[in-house]
């Protein structure tokens, strides 16, 4: 197994080279792939560069010409997983469960540049899987967290919630995603390759609960004892739920409840609140896995 990237966290570097996997740099906007292997029999393409918000047409070109380099090297492999986002979507009602075919055109007011990011590298992988006859799955990922890394925009909401830091959220309803463990993105990698054909397969890929963001915030809370302080306004980090219909036909359900995985995650990361989310779990009872 190889991982590429730029690890600017050596720790990173480390942990997988420990792990018996080789790693080399790769800076995707402006390192080619010369001395890599080309037997690779299944590819994982989850980089992005996001850009800045103004930088629209350096976003486009990177994220094209980087998927565009990866998946020629990688020609001969069974398989290739592009890691979109439901970034993409237009996202115009909340409530609304978006399917692969809905429209596109999303808008990200905190980061404009980043659906023209995944957007490009989508429109790259579907061409070169027809014209490299190379099975392709094309995932759009919702929000996945877990207790690695930062833990995901979860964690990072609940970093703001420690800090006293208001969390901003709609004048009026909430905000939904599909939160999806760590645990199920481990195992349904494997799925995803499995389904990859050509011309590209598109699929949601998200957890099987909707889950308000306003929600989520008060969970945490009422887990941990720390405050949330809700700012409600005009601008918040839209979110998106998906129709998983077609995710649940090809590679079935998810195994980890949001509550549950919430849980773990705090518990895991922030261990000083381990036993109070304990004594919640006690009291409340656990959520059972689905």
């Amino acid at each position: 197994m190889w991982c590429l990237g730029r690890f600017g966290a050596r720790s990173a570097r480390k942990a997988l080279q420990e792990a018996g996997a080789h790693t080399a740099v790769w800076d995707m906007a402006t390192d080619d792939l010369e001395g890599l292997p080309r037997d690779f029999t299944h590819v994982l393409h989850s980089a992005v560069h996001r850009g800045d918000g103004k930088d629209f047409e350096e976003t486009a070109r990177i994220n094209a010409v980087s998927t565009a380099r990866l998946m020629t090297h990688c020609a001969a492999a069974e398989s290739f997983l592009y890691v979109s986002s439901g970034v993409v979507y237009n996202r115009a009602d909340r409530t609304h469960r978006y399917r692969e075919s809905d429209p596109l055109g999303g808008a990200a007011p905190w980061l404009p540049t980043y659906p023209i990011a995944k957007i490009t590298a989508e429109g790259v992988a579907r061409g070169l899987a027809e014209a490299l006859a190379l099975p392709t799955v094309i995932a759009r990922l919702n929000i996945a967290y877990g207790p690695y890394g930062h833990g995901g925009v979860p964690m990072i909401l609940f970093n703001q919630m420690r800090k006293g830091q208001p969390c901003a959220v709609p004048r009026e309803g909430q905000n939904y995603c599909d939160l999806l463990h760590t645990d199920d993105v481990v195992r349904q990698v494997p799925l995803l390759w499995d389904v990859a054909q050509a011309p590209a397969r598109v699929v949601n890929w998200g957890g099987d609960e909707a889950v308000g963001m306003t929600d989520l915030l008060e969970y945490m809370s009422a887990l941990t004892g720390v405050p949330v302080q809700l700012d409600r306004g005009d601008y918040s980090r839209e979110t998106a739920t998906f129709d998983h219909g077609v995710r649940r036909d090809l590679i079935g359900d998810c195994s980890v409840g949001w509550k549950t995985g919430i849980a773990r995650t705090v518990a895991d990361l922030f261990e000083e609140y381990r036993d109070r989310i304990d004594a919640y779990i006690d009291a409340h009872g656990a959520e059972t896995s689905q």
